[in-house]
């Protein structure tokens, strides 16, 4: 089965083949968790909760309209020490009322996504866009970076079967970053 990697040098290869599968390996609270523990690393995450509204594009996505009430999820992922990624989760308010555990610190093996699916909202279909944004200053100064440097950033999206759109979340990753995709070819 694919495999996340971490190189001597730091480098981390994130292999998308696998990761929302494999969320709950060996207890894993998510797939960040579960991939780091695999590749030989110490995942933590700092994990902050509130309610409030999206940014108006992650809004748009979530078919809620501005302003609109949502469960944010913002998390601060280390491996070791080392600050690897920013994680802003976005959950509209009716998903979190159907599956409260979303909005706790601690969502237990597999995280919000296994939340999710135990209350009946599974994840069956997930689209992740990749872009180059400049750094903000407070993404920079978290990260290390010059502010405005281009950062790769992940917005993905999980829906239900029936086409909702249950979550967006949006990863800013540090310096030294590849992703690995693949595509079935039958």
């Amino acid at each position: 089965m694919p495999s996340n990697t971490i190189g001597t040098n730091g480098q981390i290869t994130r292999d998308a083949r696998s990761r929302y599968v494999q969320r709950a390996e060996d207890g894993a609270h998510g797939a960040f968790e579960a991939e780091t523990k695999r590749a030989g690393g110490a995942p933590r995450a700092e994990v902050d909760v509130q309610r409030g509204a999206a940014p108006a594009d992650v809004a748009a996505i979530l078919g809620e309209s501005a302003g609109a009430e949502v469960v944010i999820r913002s998390r601060r992922m280390f491996d070791g020490e080392r600050l690897v990624q920013l994680a802003d989760t976005y959950i509209p308010a009716a998903v979190a009322e159907a599956a409260p555990a979303v909005a706790q610190l601690d969502t237990g093996a597999g995280g919000i996504i296994s939340r999710m699916a135990d209350a009946g909202l599974t994840q069956t279909d997930v689209v992740e866009d990749v872009q180059q944004v400049p750094a903000t200053a407070a993404q920079a100064e978290a990260l290390g970076v010059q502010q405005g440097a281009l950062l790769l950033t992940i917005t993905h999206v999980g829906r239900t079967n029936d086409g909702r759109v249950i979550e967006v979340t949006r990863h800013v990753l540090g310096e030294g970053w590849t992703l690995r995709y693949g595509v079935p070819l039958d």
